[in-house]
């Protein structure tokens, strides 16, 4: 397997990569009041994003705790796409009924779970955009369709949601289509491919991908008590709103100390160490037991870009120990020596992400 990923991340790092996201949550939020809803349940400003753009959100629950997040785009001004965890959509969902029936009665907003209306089909890496522009009947270029654009159009003649978004920090397309037309699609961008090093990953592969780039994966980078400004979100969260689900607890004192855990990057002394994910993390190798953890390993692969293994890390004041060394005990005795480091391990300018 671990031979397989390491095939697979060289692939979209260095060509292209086709990747099956359709279990990603899916929400229909539409109505005249839907960026009103959108503003009070979600941390950022929805009144801001225009028309044809996205922006990766983030949901918290009343106590300023992640609760999910996901990519949402505005398709009208009435109407946002809005994407949850996969593991997350029913419950994402269930808390979007819970405060329009019984918080905000009077707004008028319709919600529809089209989770199973839409396959998506990522296409990711330096020649995303070729393998593409012979299939669809819009233009992909990067003035045309930047970062994080959103375009309607048809490819293969079937209707399409085109989101120019990325999970791999590489030059990506998320290809949405009407779920009876998914494979058909897979198909005809897998054979528009084959001159251009097209290959399939898989989920193994993502989270290689993403933790490459830093970006978290809720319910493994978070634990249900991670606020925003912990998993180093707080650039997402809307300055100027009065109020959203979550914000009055954020202000707590507590919520605000610079000795939270936060999620930083951990660089192994041995390169080819890998550290086990959910391993304590130490201040020093030769602690007595019983000893307090600075926290914990939350994601931990080998980076074949890299050429040496990644870790994330919950650690308390985690950003004020940059370039500390810090210890993780191993399973079979011993500890790991490891620098505090920066989450995002590749391509930290986002370069390749703007291509």
């Amino acid at each position: 397997m671990h031979t397989a990923v390491a095939r697979e991340c060289r692939a979209v790092r260095s060509a292209c990569g086709l990747f099956d996201a359709s279990t990603l949550g899916k929400v229909e939020v539409v109505g005249p009041d839907a960026v009103t809803f959108m503003n009070r349940l979600y941390v950022n400003a929805w009144d801001t994003l225009t028309v044809g753009r996205a922006r990766y959100g983030v949901l918290l629950r009343d106590d300023g705790y992640v609760y999910d997040d996901g990519v949402v785009a505005r398709l009208a001004p009435d109407r946002f796409h809005v994407t949850t965890t996969t593991g997350g959509a029913a419950r994402v969902l269930a808390m979007m009924e819970d405060y329009l029936q019984t918080e905000w009665s009077e707004l008028a907003v319709w919600l529809t779970s089209t989770t199973e209306q839409w396959a998506v089909i990522a296409v990711q890496g330096p020649n995303a955009r070729q393998v593409l522009a012979s299939l669809v009947d819009i233009d992909i270029s990067a003035a045309s369709l930047p970062h994080m654009g959103v375009a309607a159009g048809r490819i293969c003649g079937v209707p399409m949601r085109l989101f120019r978004v990325s999970f791999t920090g590489e030059l990506g397309f998320e290809v949405n289509v009407p779920a009876d037309f998914g494979a058909a699609v897979w198909e005809a961008v897998w054979a528009a491919g084959q001159t251009h090093g097209i290959t399939s990953y898989g989920t193994e592969t993502m989270h290689v991908l993403r933790a490459e780039k830093g970006y978290i994966i809720v319910g493994q980078d978070t634990d249900g008590t991670v606020t925003p400004d912990d998993a180093g979100l707080s650039w997402a969260i809307g300055r100027n709103k009065t109020d959203f689900v979550g914000k009055r607890s954020l202000q707590r004192p507590a919520m605000q100390s610079s000795d939270r855990r936060q999620l930083v990057g951990l660089l192994t002394a041995d390169p080819q160490r890998v550290l086990e994910e959910g391993s304590q993390v130490l201040a020093q190798p030769d602690a007595a037991v019983p000893v307090r953890p600075l926290g914990h390993v939350t994601s931990s692969y080998y980076s074949a870009a890299l050429g040496r293994s990644i870790a994330m890390a919950l650690v308390a004041g985690g950003r004020g120990r940059m370039g500390q060394t810090l210890y993780v005990p191993l399973e079979r005795g011993g500890v790991a020596p490891v620098q505090v480091a920066s989450p995002v391990f590749y391509d930290q300018k986002g370069v390749r992400l703007n291509a």
